[in-house]
């Protein structure tokens, strides 16, 4: 399950600029104050996905239109409503599906094979190719917009946001999506204690923020409420497709899906067939200047 953020807020017009950074994280390892960090797990962290790939598509939520909208605004603003789009760190294609359907041309990017072939096969609408967001495949200023569906925590932002910038137009807008289970709902927030994965949305580990950068305006950030129909067996999917559970032992994960099939199947909000996972969608935004 998504790691949770305890207070969210409905976005006021355009959004607030992100309040300053607590206790620094490295951005390229993943560590924090309550995560020392380990290279080798978060390694196997970020990998985790490609072996689940199928799974991911199919119980992974989409992001909210509204979010997508307000994170693109600059570009469109400057641009016009049709954009060349990159989706980078595509995944298997959730965001890329949405950027689709809005009109715009898009190019997907993932480094992982099986998620890449996921992707191709979902949205053949795009142009989807393999690379990471540390060395993009295009060409310099071919996009209008950079748009990043729950992976930018994974980023090295070192040599991502110097690699954004080129790729992107002047005025280009990056945009950064994460989507947050609605801890507010005592049902979600007991998951995330089964799951055990307690940190605020701002100590998640690795980072999830875009950094200040010399190349880029003040990054920007509104919420967005969303929610996706799950059932007990649908949701149960959706926690393991999640990187801290994927990493773990077998007979750990199997314990862990249990308990929480246990108190899905209890609680009267989610045994009765299809129920609403309540979620804020975080968006981040910036502009590249120059």
């Amino acid at each position: 399950m998504a790691t949770h953020e305890p207070h969210h807020a409905t976005p006021q017009a355009g959004g607030t600029p992100d309040p300053a950074p607590g206790r620094p994280t490295d951005a390229s390892t993943g560590g924090s104050p309550d995560q020392p960090y380990d290279p080798t797990f978060f390694a196997r962290r970020a990998s985790s996905f490609g072996a689940v790939a199928a799974a991911y598509a199919e119980h992974r939520p989409d992001y909210p239109e509204a979010g997508l909208r307000w994170g693109l605004e600059p570009a469109v603003t400057r641009g016009g409503a049709t954009l060349d789009v990159l989706d980078l760190g595509a995944g298997t294609g959730k965001l890329t599906a949405s950027l689709v359907a809005l009109g715009h041309r898009v190019t997907a990017v993932e480094p992982d094979p099986g998620m890449l072939a996921e992707l191709r096969a979902r949205v053949p609408a795009a142009t989807a190719l393999a690379g990471g967001a540390e060395e993009i495949p295009l060409p310099d200023a071919s996009v209008d917009a950079v748009a990043v569906g729950q992976a930018f925590h994974w980023f090295d932002q070192e040599r991502a946001l110097p690699e954004i910038a080129r790729v992107l137009r002047p005025g280009g807008a990056l945009t950064a999506l994460w989507n947050t289970d609605d801890d507010r709902i005592d049902w979600i927030a007991e998951i995330g204690r089964i799951v055990g994965n307690r940190l605020p949305f701002e100590q998640w580990s690795p980072r999830p923020r875009i950094d200040p950068h010399p190349r880029y305006s003040p990054v920007r950030r509104a919420d967005f409420p969303h929610r996706q129909p799950r059932t007990v067996d649908s949701l149960i999917a959706t926690v393991a497709t999640h990187s801290h559970v994927l990493v773990r032992e077998p007979d750990q994960q199997a314990d862990v899906l249990g308990r929480v099939r246990t108190l899905l199947e209890s609680r009267p909000e989610t045994s009765g067939g299809v129920f609403d996972l309540q979620l804020v969608t975080r968006v981040q935004r910036c502009v590249r200047i120059g």
